[in-house]
């Protein structure tokens, strides 16, 4: 059983950077693709990013191509999510989840394992 910890949340000004880390204990995480997701208040949540299980393939919603950079680092057991150039609209709790594929997809329910998720809050 993966169990995932996500850390580097926090209160940043628009503009900003916040690196969100993602620790897996229980397994490896070198077999699963990697995401990230948020979830703003009173929204659904969403799909931010994902990495393949070798990190070939990487995939962003739109709403943060260009700022977000989705890594992991299979020896540590690690997955990352830079962000930089924070916006309010990037207020949210940050997910990350181990996908049952190893390419990874955009689909919630192709996620396996789940942190309990950081907050990110983005000031205006």
């Amino acid at each position: 059983q993966v169990q995932l910890v996500e850390s580097g949340g926090g209160l940043v000004q628009a503009g900003g950077s916040l690196r969100l880390s993602c620790a897996a204990s229980g397994g490896t995480l070198g077999n699963h693709a990697m995401g990230w997701f948020r979830q703003a208040p009173g929204k659904e949540r969403e799909f931010v990013a994902r990495i393949s299980w070798r990190g070939l393939s990487l995939d962003y919603a739109d709403s943060v191509k260009g700022r977000f950079t989705i890594s992991r680092d299979n020896a540590k057991n690690t997955a990352s999510l830079q962000m930089n150039s924070l916006k309010p609209e990037d207020t949210a709790v940050y997910y990350c989840a181990a996908s049952t594929l190893l390419t990874g997809a955009r689909s919630e329910d192709t996620y396996a394992y789940w942190g309990q998720g950081t907050q990110v809050t983005v000031s205006s």
